[in-house]
């Protein structure tokens, strides 16, 4: 399977559209706007994960897991799996190309027509209702669920599905088969993309290994793919800024080394901005952006819902329930466990709308079954309630608790035990704001105090009891933890309303510009489950996909694009491995001094320079996208972007696209003579267009030259795209020691093929940077 993401270095300076996250709502957009004819940049914080990467033991999972909390700000930091500690209410989340439709359970499912006819969605939606369900057909026609194919095509019937339908038989409640976004047959699917059918594995939820799994990159996102869209990971936005009629995006490219130079964030511009960074993101990103003067609603982080969301477990049935993921024990044959989540026993038909419910069961992933027999054993005693009696029943509830402490989660209490995931209606009180420190704090005090969850909590137990099992609830639901709750289904915080007084989207999304009144911000959307103003009570995907895609048509239509919703144009671009070769990236920090109005001596230029203060430096991050084809061609090509800082040009750090790096040139009119080539654009704040260019002249005067030729650059900016525009001024530019150190430590192998491959990449450039300073000043060969 070939990947979406472009290298960093291939972003461009302007878009049509920049889509901010890759999650139900952001690679809808991308898609759609595509399919448009728009250029469209899609911005994703975390990783791209192929089928087979994903983490199989508790090991390579915890090197996944990033805790969001406390008061430091680390631009770095990146997990597939995001925790956000909050007061009250904790949030789960994916972070990866694909979004939380990585690390989710894929159930599509409508919410009942009472809760879209809720006076808190705006009146164009109430009034036409229709359009959602025509979001909902085109989401369905993308995601293609369907429900678990028992006792057919060699799928067997599951035991935790069994046990569901002995617990809903019991609670006289309805029960069915869920449609889940999980191909069951091997195929092309109707993108391009090669998937395999699910092997009932269980570890839908710490990422699908085996490409079965509807995520957005097997649908959404190739299909952007294949209509245009240029997709980039690991881009950590912060927020957007208006420039007359041009949005900027600024961000912080993770993982290159920037950090260390404590470089300045870059930004890309867009006509349009779409964000579809969750919750907890596009909030965050429109808080961030509010305290940077983008006006925005009174009402933007308020009305935070987790959506009713309670985890539990019926633990050490006398049911035999095998639903815990194999992890590395998986093969390609059918296994007994099941998708994460197969049924539901739907109690959402009651009068009274906030007190329904849907209560579904899961699976234990693989990658952390160890950590549970000794967990829920302990929670077991802490707060489990069991709902059988008697000493033969005792008996056999302390013997397989024994089987699973000594012989592992597979026997025992732990294989009979059903997970329980149920989503009803909190009050959707809660509020995100940012805090002094710039972080994002989620603040519900007692939010696990309301009564509807004891209800769910009442649920749980019957469906427990069902089985002759323990009712355990979420564990952080506890007198002692003030009865936290922890949440899979983030939803609020830009919530759709008819004006800004209300809300901060309007019915498709588009962000009002004032604290009042109907005034909307041209070219700035929300679409994901930020807009949602109140909890769905059962999984929000579907609803998420179904105004996203409303929203986009409504855009389309207002904007008079042609939208195409066929599949005629998909390719088959998941045919064979990703042919990419081992790389070698670097940054660099250059610092030095321009004579602005200089144009003809580099050294006067920065003498110049010096005594008006008009300093110069820069950032840039260097790539070569195949260290062999780098060797060995003539010019020795890399790409490059970064900041520069320029006062006497811009007060504001200019980003820098489209930068061209040569090594080693040799001179046309002197082969001892060989330079170092650094080209490229430059936007600035203002929106101003420059070029840079500069040249590292290495050349055997003396020996002791070789330092000052390597680590001096001189420069020439230019006004305009090139270096047909006036030119602007000259200068010199130098590496300090500490910067040189700083850059050593930045040097790694892009996309190796194993740890060895990236260490022989590093040593061939290193090898051929040597060779040629040896060459160069001592003669050598």
């Amino acid at each position: 399977m070939k990947r979406l993401a472009k290298p960093l270095t291939s972003i461009k300076p302007s878009y049509d559209y920049v889509v901010i996250g890759s999650g139900y709502g952001g690679s809808i957009a991308a898609s759609r706007m595509s399919r448009c004819g728009q250029s469209v940049c899609l911005l994703e914080k975390g990783k791209e994960f192929l089928p087979g990467e994903f983490p199989q033991t508790l090991f390579q999972a915890s090197n996944e897991m990033n805790f969001v909390g406390g008061k430091s700000v680390d631009l770095e930091k990146n997990g597939l799996y995001e925790f956000t500690m909050g007061n009250g209410i904790n949030v789960f989340k994916g972070c990866g190309l694909g979004g939380t439709s990585l690390v989710n359970a894929n159930v599509s499912i409508e919410p009942e027509s009472r809760v879209m006819e809720d006076p808190a969605w705006p009146v164009a939606l109430r009034e036409d209702l229709d359009s959602f369900k025509w979001g909902i057909k085109q989401a369905w026609e993308m995601l293609k669920p369907n429900p678990y194919p028992e006792n057919k095509n060699g799928y067997p019937k599951l035991e935790k599905t069994a046990a569901m339908r002995k617990s809903a038989a019991h609670m006289s409640a309805p029960f069915r088969l869920l449609d889940i976004n999980v191909n069951f047959e091997d195929k092309i699917n109707h993108v391009g993309i090669k998937q395999a059918k699910c092997t009932n594995c269980g570890d839908c939820v710490t990422g699908c290994n085996i490409g079965a799994k509807n995520t957005t990159a097997m649908n959404y996102l190739p299909d952007a793919f294949n209509h245009g869209a240029e997709i980039f990971t690991e881009i950590n936005v912060r927020y957007i800024k208006r420039n007359k009629d041009i949005w900027q995006v600024y961000y912080h490219p993770i993982g290159i080394g920037r950090d260390n130079f404590d470089a300045p964030l870059m930004f890309v511009q867009a006509k349009n901005v779409i964000l579809g960074a969750g919750s907890l993101g596009s909030t965050e990103i429109l808080l961030r952006s509010a305290k940077m003067g983008l006006v925005v609603s009174r009402k933007l982080g308020e009305r935070f819902t987790g959506n009713g969301d309670v985890l539990g477990f019926g633990y050490n049935n006398e049911h035999r329930i095998n639903g815990i993921g194999l992890g590395k024990k998986g093969t390609d044959s059918i296994a007994n466990v099941g998708p994460c989540i197969t049924s539901v026993i739907d109690l959402r038909e009651r009068e009274e709308l906030d007190a329904g419910m849907t209560l579904e069961e899961g699976t234990i992933p693989g990658p952390i079954r160890g950590l549970m027999p000794k967990a829920l054993f302990a929670f077991a005693r802490l707060a489990g309630r069991d709902t059988d009696r008697g000493i033969k029943d005792y008996l056999k509830e302390k013997w397989r608790e024994i089987r699973s402490l000594f012989l592992g989660p597979f026997h025992g209490a732990l294989a009979r035990t059903q997970v329980y995931l149920v989503m009803t209606h909190d009050d959707g009180n809660g509020v995100l704001k940012m805090d002094e420190a710039d972080k994002l704090n989620i603040s519900w005090q007692g939010v696990g105090k309301q009564d509807i969850f004891r209800k769910v909590n009442g649920e749980m137990y019957s469906a427990t009891e069902a089985l002759g099992g323990t009712k355990i609830p979420n564990p952080t639901w506890n007198k002692m933890m003030n009865y936290d709750l922890v949440t899979v289904h983030p939803l609020g915080g830009c919530g759709m309303a008819d004006q800004a007084a209300l809300g901060v989207v309007d019915h498709k999304g588009q962000v009002f510009a004032g604290q009042e009144g109907n005034m909307l911000h041209e070219g700035l959307y929300v679409m994901d489950g930020a807009v949602i103003p109140r909890p769905v009570g059962t999984n929000p995907l579907l609803t998420i996909s179904a105004l996203a895609e409303r929203s986009c048509k409504l855009i389309a239509d207002e904007k008079g694009y042609q939208l195409n919703y066929e599949f005629s144009n998909a390719t088959d671009i998941q045919d064979g491995p990703t042919p990419l070769e081992t790389g070698v990236q670097f940054t660099e920090s250059m610092k030095g001094f321009i004579g602005m109005g200089e144009t003809g001596d580099y050294e006067a230029g920065f003498i110049k320079g010096k005594k008006e203060n008009t300093s110069f430096e820069f950032t840039l991050t260097i790539q070569t996208e195949d260290i062999r084809e780098f060797v060995e061609s003539e010019n020795h090509p890399g790409k490059m972007l970064g900041t520069m800082m320029a006062p006497a040009i811009s007060q504001e750090p200019l980003s820098a696209y489209n930068g061209v790096f040569n090594l080693f040139i040799t001179d046309e009119n002197n082969d001892s003579r060989k330079k170092m080539n650094y080209t490229a654009e430059l936007i600035s704040k203002e929106g101003k267009s420059y070029y840079f260019e500069g040249y590292k002249d290495i050349y055997n005067d003396s020996v002791v030259d070789a330092w000052k030729d390597t680590t001096t650059l001189f420069i020439s900016v230019y006004e305009g795209k090139d270096s047909k525009g006036q030119l602007l001024g000259k200068g010199k530019l130098v590496i300090k020691v500490a910067d040189l150190l700083r850059q050593l430590r930045t040097v790694k192998a892009i996309h190796p093929k194993s740890k060895s491959d990236g260490l022989s990449a590093i040593a061939t450039f290193g090898k051929f940077f040597a060779g040629n300073v040896f060459e160069t000043y001592l003669g050598l060969k």
